[in-house]
């Protein structure tokens, strides 16, 4: 995202302040620095490599809306806000696209959406770790912890080298210990731009600066077999060289259902049935906006 100061376009987006505070709702146990039992940590980064390849391939099978929102806040103030409603759908060729349903002008004044920001919300925020994208990745496993109902094994995940113009996360990952998929995720895309370098090779913070928020992605079991994402949220005090700009962000990934093709959806070797129920959601996690009146929303 750009800030925008006197009328001058900069190339400045969302900025970070590092990754230590974890984010905590009144579900979440505390995490304990146990080893798991009965298998390895390395072999449940293998295995939920394959169920992340096997959703990756099965998320494309899917139709889903994505609702989209960017906001700049003064205090309780809301005075900017960015807006975009798609539905990700096929075509009558069976091609994958995307559909703007809303779209309002920008009410944006301090900032405006980058390239990145833009390719971020569509990509990485949804995160997903493929068996291909494994060897990019230094993991280590940091212990268990409970999330509403499920008990997962935690993850920290970083890239080991940066190439350019890639973009990669770094974060926490947590990985349900029945499925052994990823069910929440924490973190931020990275690197970082400044004079569209990874700021780590710059020695001195230019005013052309292309940052990004701590965000968190929760996901809900589709039709009884993935865990699809259907919940992010960012909220930040972002740092810019020339002003700090409080920044949230809710992105909402809704409606999903089973694009009618006879292209086959394997699960464990075996073909997930036509028969299945678009949307259906099991009660054992639910994303903060669905929660009951008595729960609160994440906290960072």
């Amino acid at each position: 995202m750009k800030l925008v100061i006197l009328r001058r376009l900069l190339c400045l987006s969302l900025a970070v302040c590092g990754l230590a505070a974890l984010p905590a709702y009144c579900q979440e146990g505390a995490l304990e620095s146990v080893q798991p039992q009965g298998i390895t940590p390395d072999e449940i980064i293998k295995r939920f490599a394959q169920k992340e390849t096997e959703f990756a391939k099965a998320r494309d099978q899917y139709t889903y809306r994505q609702d989209v929102k960017v906001e700049t806040v003064d205090g309780e103030t809301v005075d900017g806000q960015y807006r975009e409603v798609f539905d990700v759908m096929f075509n009558d060729k069976g091609q994958r696209m995307e559909n703007v349903v809303f779209a309002p002008q920008s009410s944006l004044t301090k900032i405006y959406m980058s390239e990145e920001d833009m390719q971020d919300i569509r990509h990485m925020l949804p995160f997903v770790l493929t068996e291909d994208e494994l060897p990019e990745y230094n993991i280590l496993y940091v212990g268990q912890q409970q999330e509403d109902e499920l008990r997962c094994y935690v993850f920290d995940i970083a890239p080991k080298k940066i190439e350019a113009k890639k973009r990669y996360f770094q974060g926490r990952v947590w990985v349900d210990d029945h499925d052994l998929q990823i069910v929440k995720t924490y973190g931020k895309t990275v690197p970082d731009l400044c004079n569209n370098r990874p700021c780590s090779e710059v020695k001195h913070r230019s005013d052309n600066e292309n940052l990004f928020p701590k965000f968190t992605t929760w996901r809900q079991q589709i039709d009884g077999q993935y865990w699809f994402p259907v919940y992010t949220k960012a909220d930040d005090e972002l740092h810019f060289k020339l002003e700090d700009v409080h920044i949230r962000e809710i992105v909402k990934y809704e409606d999903y259902k089973r694009y009618g093709t006879n292209v086959k959806i394997l699960y464990q070797g075996k073909e997930i049935p036509n028969s299945a129920k678009p949307g259906q959601q099991p009660p054992n996690q639910q994303p903060p906006d669905q929660q009951s009146p008595s729960q609160n929303p994440p906290q960072k």
